[in-house]
């Protein structure tokens, strides 16, 4: 058993289903600044999945199960910095990006899409899991400004008046020396 204030305070959370207790998993854990979600299907509260044989709707009720998590963990969809995202079929991309899109809005975090071959419930379509840091304040947050998302989006070759990049300083090897010959002295 892992001792938890070792490294502060971990609460972990549970919403209940059997899946939880029968696989053994906590469906959220917060280990200080972070909030690690557990992959989210399209179940609904009795573990029934919703929208069958229908991406977008399956992919919106993970989503929804996610941020319904995080709610009860004093989060949001808008502190999610990754997601990881499974799905069985990935030829409805349009419908998969159009949900993922909506739910995040203004706030997209880094994201993984992979086709698998099969899910743990055969009904689901997708299952999506999300890391959530909840950290810094808002007032702490970076925000780059226009420039300097134009100039992330089209490279120049013209120097810009961002900040310098740490300069990397390598040591020398020292110099091959020549073995020395035994018996002979000068």
């Amino acid at each position: 058993m892992a001792d938890d204030s070792r490294h502060g305070p971990v609460t972990r959370f549970s919403t209940g289903l059997a899946s939880e207790s029968s696989f053994g998993f906590s469906r959220a854990v917060r280990a200080g600044d972070w909030i690690l979600v557990s992959g989210c299907t399209a179940t609904d509260a009795t573990g029934t999945i919703a929208g069958i044989n229908q991406m977008y709707t399956q992919a919106r009720t993970a989503l929804g199960n996610i941020a319904s998590v995080l709610e009860r963990m004093g989060s949001s969809l808008a502190d999610v910095v990754r997601t990881r995202v499974y799905v069985t079929d990935i030829s409805d991309l349009p419908s998969i990006a159009r949900a993922h899109r909506e739910a995040f809005g203004e706030h997209p975090p880094a994201s993984t899409l992979l086709e698998i071959g099969a899910l743990a419930r055969g009904d689901a379509l997708i299952e999506i899991d999300a890391d959530a840091y909840v950290g810094a304040s808002p007032s702490q947050q970076v925000q780059p400004d226009a420039r300097a998302r134009a100039r992330s989006a089209t490279p120049s070759r013209t120097p810009s008046k961002a900040r310098p990049r740490a300069r990397v300083v390598r040591a020398k090897a020292p110099a091959p020396t020549k073995p020395r010959r035994k018996g002979r002295r000068r």
